[in-house]
């Protein structure tokens, strides 16, 4: 790529997150720190931290995101240890059922968990037949604890995501530094805490940090749990008045500064040490066997933590199949129609064309975007690509509903057109001073223009929604597309695009030629994931999402949840359909990218 392609890859990448992501972020906080009178003031955000609901509220979401990372960390930490360092019985199988948990949203999830413990529930049901219980006081286990329901769901849900990152931190350990600790006395879990912890420290913190802000920022589950007081749900419930209420700006505004500083804080005392080690371990000790008692242990607890994990996957498929489910351990009928009935229904049906759409569309787009800047950061020497690599994985540590929020205030009415005329004066001057050729800069005008006018006729609230979700969807994503490109470019040699170019290939030819089918596989994994959490999102669906023609998936199953009579049994039938589509492209992308899984979930 040359020079000149490498920079307008760069400017045109700045300008896209420009508007849809700093502008949306800008946006909300102009309603928080500007008064009816257009003047500077902090009385929204002092109102904030005076009025005891909100405080309540922000106080929940910390403790929402500390216990939730805390039992993560407690969950993932030994399976990745006990997976990096032991060979057990089943450990190539019990590898791959990890991701398991990853196959459906919490929020969808927590159907199945208030299903098996509510106070008419399959456990107490269970705990009275064995007499353990008076079936005249059931026990409420959701109704006082509705916190920790929410913790144990998110924890059960995210693992995954710092056990890959921990088990590639372990792998990129120099075993000979343990082994000269080991040699000098410090054996043990004191060697692990003195020398294997902080080498891997950086893995932990990628990973923990990914997982605190979805924490900390979850709005599905306690939606489902009917956990109002917390700030994300105080913040979707203020979204019917989002034109005359300041306050869900106010909020938004505070929850973006706690993670940003929360962030920063993790990352001054956690994630500043790098240990340099050497490029290849110096010592291949490998994996050893633990004998049969130690196998069966290991075994054991990887067993025992992906039941856990996939009990609310079963409590949700057991919930679509029953015909009834009320006060009995197992459903007392057995069905096919709600299944029938979500493909069928007036609400699911279009639901699930609309999330094809725009997961596709978003996909599409974050393969251009994703390939671009990859090529930039991996093969160009362009100053400033550093730059370019953070902007891409900037989406990973703002929350989704902080973004969510910021595009419904960019699409109000007054706000659209400001952003259609930003992007319609995209001047050419400014692509000049990057050393473009003059004809790049009115290119890149009449690009912004048209794409502007598109804006303004196709953006209003009141007419299409589609622009606007489809790029909230390929912002969340495109950190995974960009990593797994980047992966691809990495481990294909630069001497092929160059041998090309030698016998006059052009630049652009011999990278659709050569490269982009050698890391097609790369690309694949990327778009598949990027696809399936994209049909499955939650915060951009269930915010920006308000009219019944336009729910995806997520929106439609949170709406029938909400209805009387089979409701429930069409939503997690629904979501059955969601986590067999979910989990065939999430194994097929762990298949392709198998350990480097866990980079593309790094900040």
């Amino acid at each position: 790529m040359s020079s000149t392609l490498a920079k307008l890859v760069f400017f045109l990448t700045a300008a896209f997150f420009a508007l849809f992501f700093v502008w949306p972020i800008f946006g909300t906080l102009q309603g928080a720190f500007v008064g009816s009178d257009g003047k500077f003031t902090l009385d929204y955000i002092g109102e904030v931290f005076r009025n005891p609901i909100y405080l309540e509220g922000l106080w929940n979401s910390f403790l929402m995101g500390l216990f939730s990372t805390l039992l993560t960390a407690c969950i993932a930490l030994p399976l990745a240890v006990i997976s990096d360092r032991y060979l057990f019985p089943g450990k190539s199988l019990l590898g791959a059922f990890i991701l398991i948990p990853m196959i459906l949203p919490p929020f969808v999830g927590a159907i199945g968990v208030k299903q098996i413990l509510g106070q008419e529930g399959a456990f107490n049901a269970l705990l009275e037949s064995l007499g353990l219980m008076d079936s005249a006081h059931p026990m409420d286990w959701l109704g006082e604890s509705r916190l920790w329901g929410v913790i144990i769901m998110n924890a059960l849900h995210l693992y995954p995501i710092l056990y890959l990152n921990v088990l590639a931190a372990l792998a990129n350990v120099d075993p000979a530094m343990e082994e000269a600790a080991e040699n000098l006395g410090c054996t043990g879990f004191r060697r692990f805490r003195k020398i294997t912890l902080p080498l891997i420290m950086p893995g932990i913190f990628a990973g923990g940090t990914i997982i605190f802000i979805w924490s900390f920022t979850e709005l599905g589950v306690p939606l489902m749990f009917e956990f109002t007081r917390v700030t994300s749900v105080q913040i979707f419930s203020g979204i019917k008045d989002i034109g005359g209420n300041p306050f869900p700006f106010a909020l938004v505004a505070v929850l973006l500064a706690s993670t940003v500083l929360l962030y920063a804080s993790g990352k001054f005392f956690f994630g500043r040490d790098s240990h340099a080690m050497m490029a290849k371990a110096t010592s291949q000790v490998g994996p050893r066997e633990t004998g049969w008692l130690g196998g069966l242990l290991c075994t054991g607890l990887f067993v025992f933590i992906t039941f856990l994990a996939i009990l609310p996957h079963l409590g949700v498929i057991l919930v679509a199949f029953s015909k009834d489910w009320y006060g009995t351990i197992l459903p007392s009928g057995w069905t096919l129609s709600h299944f029938e009935a979500a493909l069928g229904h007036n609400l699911t049906l279009p639901s699930i064309q609309n999330s094809m759409k725009y997961a596709a569309l978003a996909t599409v787009l974050d393969l251009i975007l994703g390939v671009a800047i990859a090529y930039v950061v991996v093969r160009t020497k362009l100053v400033g690509r550093q730059i370019l690599d953070a902007m891409a994985m900037l989406p990973l540590a703002v929350p989704g509903l902080v973004l969510a929020f910021g595009y419904l205030a960019m699409t109000q009415e007054g706000n659209l057109m400001n952003v259609a005329s930003a992007i319609m004066a995209v001047p050419s001057w400014a692509v000049s001073l990057l050393g473009y050729h003059e004809l790049a800069g009115e290119l890149a005008g009449t690009v912004s223009a048209g794409f502007g006018k598109f804006l303004v006729q196709h953006l209003s609230p009141t007419i299409d929604p589609l622009v606007i979700i489809v790029i909230a969807y390929s912002i969340r994503r495109l950190p995974y597309v960009v990593r797994s490109a980047a992966a691809g470019f990495q481990q294909t040699s630069v001497t092929l695009e160059e041998a090309a170019q030698n016998l006059g290939c052009p630049p652009l030819r011999s990278l659709r030629k050569i490269t982009l089918p050698l890391i097609a596989a790369n690309l694949m994994a990327g778009g598949l994931l990027a696809f399936s959490f994209a049909m499955l999102e939650v915060s951009d669906s269930l915010i920006l999402a308000q009219k019944q023609q336009d729910f995806p998936i997520t929106k439609a199953i949170y709406e029938l949840y909400q209805l009387l009579g089979e409701g429930r049994f069409i939503a997690s039938a629904l979501g059955v359909w969601a986590m067999a589509f979910l989990a065939v492209t999430i194994v097929g992308a762990s298949l392709i990218l198998g350990k480097k899984l866990g980079a593309i979930f790094r900040v």
